[in-house]
């Protein structure tokens, strides 16, 4: 997996970096400086030796400093110099003023900390690189006759059928045919608790099985998995850099080209205006030349944008880029989708309401017994609410304009909506207008044509929908739902979380028009829906988010997908978000501060060129241990778990 490097190295591929020869030199070098120390002060026998540790030491860095040099100038047609110029340019002037220690110590100071910045960054992309670990080899695979045998992933097609042991790694995504099992699906997740499944539940593959076994029909071929599909979004995410990281990367040929003229001017300016020796100022052009070199500029944004990527992608949280990531942290307003994001995406019953004198526990019977049968969306969550009812030999009849209609023992019992009732007394009236006003769909009972009760039923809110909306508001956001359901309904559920602004009978086609309707009220602004009817709104949003168990659709059109259906998951990534926008920042004052710092006092003859390496390079160091921050939980992540 090859990353464009772009701190202070410049551009060339940083994944296993440099490899071990240019370590192997830098302490052959290393050790060639310290032999030539115990020579005379700039003698032959001690500059050559110089010469040589500086050559062993360095010589990546100076190759990259004028292959890259050239290789970029030939792309783009025009003088493309990086970083590693100004440092080559000035061991180089040090030993044309027959300073070759200075020289040969610049380069090693520069080297070194220059794998160490390659350390530290590779930090930054850890968990990207144990994602990748987890990708399948090889599958249990089962013949005709039941034998299975153990063959490589790639051999698995759509319609396979896969023996899963206990501990195994689940090799695809696929449906369990038989068997039962809890499994791991952190790698798709982030959630640490394994989930129960079973007959007829999808299975994907990377996840880890517990100590079930079960067999499953393979769906997705191996490169589609959604684990797949996870691993092209974290390589996506780092080439889509952020845009801060991307205007530093186009500035950094520029800077170098403005100090590669600032530097004969300002030792022009030295030997003849300010009246130094042409020794001490070209002394200190050379100095101006290492400390004026843009490393820690160049380093500020990309780590840190990686770590967050990295910290998000291993919570289940994942950005197809660091721009997405920086974008978020810029939004005014977010709008919801409700059904599946707010809420469950399924009604419960919320209330139930039957008149005196009624037999209660054998109506209950009947009524779950009758809907035990029925097919519309209301019925799984009545049974639901009555799992100790007790089942009885009846049957129905769904009517249409009557609904679900039965007779036992002479008893005719009906159930559906209130249209289609004439007899409602006042009583069962009231409580209908008063749940219609709370937004729930409802359901009337009538035995012998009498109405004698009522089930209240509402897609109630996520247990994280208010908080998270509570959250958000506080930091400023104004937060808009948006839902096809009606007026009423969308006004109650909105109430019940706490969004500032809702919007109800919506069309799928018309959600996209308020979003941009949002953008010219409140300027940046993202969308959270479920990935399918949602698609024309995340897409039209600055920052689309899926959620939902990671669709194939909602990684599609989305610029980022929670793997699983938690606001809270959502609420993290924007405060990561911020906290990126924040450290980047922090990043590029400091770098700014310490070179303007490091300027002034070679101006004014209190700084070498040893030193202004040091104070340089560490600089850059510290940059990028700033960034790596962003690879540390926030603190209510840490709370949670």
């Amino acid at each position: 997996m090859g990353v464009t490097h772009t701190s202070c190295q410049g551009s060339h591929e940083t994944n296993e970096h440099h490899g071990k020869v240019p370590v192997i030199l830098f302490f052959v070098g290393l050790i060639v400086f310290i032999i030539a120390l115990f020579f005379e002060s700039k003698s032959v026998t001690q500059n050559s030796l110089m010469t040589c540790s500086m050559i062993l030491a360095g010589y990546h860095v100076i190759e990259e400093g004028v292959i890259d040099t050239i290789n970029h100038t030939k792309e783009k047609g025009k003088f493309t110099p990086n970083v590693h110029v100004l440092m080559t340019l000035a061991a180089l002037g040090a030993m044309v003023i027959g300073d070759f220690s200075e020289g040969s110590l610049l380069i090693l100071i520069f080297a070194g900390s220059h794998f160490l910045e390659d350390y530290a960054e590779g930090k930054s992309k850890k968990e990207i690189t144990n994602l990748m670990k987890l990708n399948p080899t090889e599958a249990r695979l089962l013949d005709e006759e039941g034998n299975s045998q153990v063959v490589p992933i790639s051999q698995v097609k759509v319609g396979d059928k896969l023996q899963v042991l206990n501990g195994d790694q689940i090799a695809t995504d696929g449906i369990i045919l038989s068997g039962l099992s809890s499994i791991d699906e952190a790698a798709i997740t982030g959630e640490s608790i394994p989930r129960e499944k079973t007959v007829g539940d999808e299975v994907f593959g990377s996840t880890i099985n517990g100590t079930g076994t079960f067999v499953m029909e393979v769906t997705k071929a191996s490169e589609d998995t959604l684990f797949s599909q996870i691993i092209k979004m974290v390589n996506q995410a780092q080439d889509n850099q952020s845009r801060t990281a991307t205007k530093i990367q186009r500035l950094e040929p520029i800077y170098v080209k403005l100090v590669l003229v600032l530097v004969p001017l300002f030792i022009l300016l030295g030997g003849t205006i300010i009246g130094w020796t042409w020794y001490e100022s070209f002394y200190r052009g050379m100095v101006f030349l290492t400390v004026a070199s843009p490393c820690a500029l160049a380093a500020s944004a990309v780590p840190a944008s990686l770590s967050a990527i990295s910290n998000l992608a291993k919570r289940g949280v994942l950005f197809k880029g660091g721009a997405y990531l920086s974008k978020l942290a810029e939004v005014k307003a977010i709008a919801f989708d409700k059904t599946g994001t707010l809420t469950a995406g399924k009604p419960v019953v919320t209330d139930t309401y039957f008149v005196k004198g009624i037999e209660e526990e054998t109506l209950i019977n009947v009524i779950v017994s009758m809907e035990k049968q029925a097919n519309h969306p209301l019925a799984e969550a009545i049974v639901s609410h009555y799992p100790d009812a007790n089942s009885l030999a009846i049957e129905i009849d769904n009517q249409i304009g009557k609904g679900l209609v039965a007779r036992l023992e002479e008893t005719h019992y009906q159930i559906g909506k209130p249209s289609l009732f004439d007899n409602i007394s006042k009583e069962i009236c009231e409580y209908q207008e008063k749940f219609a006003k709370e937004g729930k769909t409802v359901v009337l009972v009538a035995v012998n044509e009498q109405v004698v009760g009522i089930i209240a039923m509402l897609d109630v809110p996520n247990d994280s929908a208010q908080p998270v909306m509570k959250s958000l508001k506080s930091q400023g956001i104004h937060t808009v739902m948006i839902t096809g359901d009606s007026e009423i309904t969308g006004q109650a559920v909105g109430g019940m979380i706490g969004v500032n602004e809702v919007f109800g009978n919506v069309l799928p086609e018309n959600k996209s028009k308020i979003v941009e309707q949002l953008q010219q009220q409140y300027g940046v602004v993202a969308m959270l829906g479920d990935g399918v009817n949602d698609a024309p709104a995340l897409v039209a949003a600055d920052v689309g988010v899926a959620m939902g168990e990671g669709t194939d659709i909602a990684m599609d059109v989305a610029d980022a997908v929670l793997m699983k259906n938690d606001l809270n998951k959502f609420n993290y990534a924007f405060q990561v978000a911020k906290k990126l926008d924040k450290i980047t920042m922090q990043n590029i004052i400091f770098s700014m501060s310490v070179i303007v710092l490091l300027v002034i006092l070679n101006f004014i003859g209190k700084m070498n060129l040893p030193f202004g390496v040091v104070f340089h390079e560490g600089s850059t160091i510290l940059v990028i241990l700033n960034g790596l921050r962003m690879l540390i939980p926030l603190k209510n992540e840490k709370e949670r778990s």
